[in-house]
C-alpha cells in the first residue's frame, strides 16, 4: 500500500507533517494493506488565511485492488486531528466494505 500526501498552498506541507500523517494513516489502515493498492491523503485549509474553528480538512481516498476508490472527509482545527478523524472514518468504511465483500464471496 503506497501512501501519497498532498496539500494546498495554504497548508504547511513540510516533510515532517507529511511523514507524520502518512505514518498515522498507515497505522490506521495496516490490517487492509494487502487489499489496497494506494491511499491518497489530501489536506487543505478550507478558508485559507482567515482562520477559524475546524478549518483544516483531510480527505482520504483508498483504492481497493480491482475496485472503485472509496473516499472520506473530516474537518478539525489542526491537520493532525483532521487526519486522525479521517483515518478513523476510513477504517470504519473499509471494515464495512470488505465485510460485505467477504460475506458475498462465501
Amino acid at each position: 500500500m503506497d501512501i501519497h500526501f498532498n496539500t494546498d498552498s495554504s497548508v504547511m506541507g513540510t516533510e515532517d507533517v507529511a511523514s507524520r500523517i502518512a505514518a498515522q494513516v498507515r497505522g490506521s489502515l495496516a490490517r487492509f494493506a494487502q487489499r489496497l493498492t494506494n491511499v491518497e491523503v489530501y489536506v487543505v485549509d478550507v478558508n485559507g488565511a482567515k482562520g477559524g474553528a475546524d478549518d483544516k480538512q483531510c480527505k482520504i481516498e483508498a483504492r481497493p485492488r480491482g475496485e472503485e476508490p472509496v473516499v472520506v472527509t473530516a474537518e478539525a482545527s489542526d491537520v493532525d486531528s483532521a487526519a486522525r478523524k479521517a483515518g478513523a472514518k476510513m477504517l470504519s468504511l473499509l471494515d464495512s466494505h470488505f465485510g460485505k465483500t467477504d460475506r458475498h464471496q462465501r
